[in-house]
């Protein structure tokens, strides 16, 4: 047995990236609005990905739904972060300034965004789990398998969250209209 192909495994990476770079930043304009956090929690995202990518196993679910549950952790630690107010002297001075190209595109997709903002604003009434589930799933257009996976839970534990969610939604929303 001789050393794994490298080369193999870093184009299915490449594909990877590229197939949902597109999708993983979305959901993170969806959360925040300054362009450069959003290119670091992605970047972050992949970093990640990259350091377990040896470990998944596509027989397992799809590649979508495994980077939408590093996305949510990185997410969440950013959050953590954040609210403790630590760390961000050495974020600022790690930080790589975008230039003025990358700014404009990340900030076209946080623009983008501003409905699904919006829904995710007026999703902050519902529990936590079931907000994730309709964000990955009618927000972010994940399968139900891959939203699942990527929430660790069972498929008939997510459509029972949808199922509950999209109900509470639509009576949040019609007191809002």
């Amino acid at each position: 047995m001789g050393p794994p192909d490298l080369s193999g495994a870093a184009a299915e990476f490449e594909r990877i990236y590229r197939a949902h770079v597109g999708e993983i930043t979305a959901y993170f304009a969806r959360r925040t609005v300054e362009a450069q956090t959003v290119a670091d929690l992605t970047a972050d995202t992949f970093v990640q990905a990259i350091g377990s990518f040896g470990s998944f196993d596509p027989a397992r679910g799809h590649a979508r739904g495994w980077l939408f549950g590093i996305a949510r952790r990185v997410f969440a630690q950013h959050c953590e972060r954040t609210s403790r107010g630590r760390d961000t002297v050495v974020r600022l001075a790690g930080r790589r300034v975008l230039d003025v190209d990358e700014t404009a595109e990340l900030v076209a997709r946080v623009d983008a965004e501003r409905d699904g903002r919006g829904l995710v604003e007026a999703m902050t009434a519902l529990p936590a789990g079931d907000r994730e589930a309709v964000e990955l799933v009618d927000i972010a257009g994940l399968g139900r398998g891959e939203a699942a996976a990527a929430l660790g839970i069972t498929l008939g534990a997510l459509r029972i969250r949808l199922f509950r969610a999209r109900g509470r939604l639509r009576k949040i929303v019609g007191e809002k209209s």
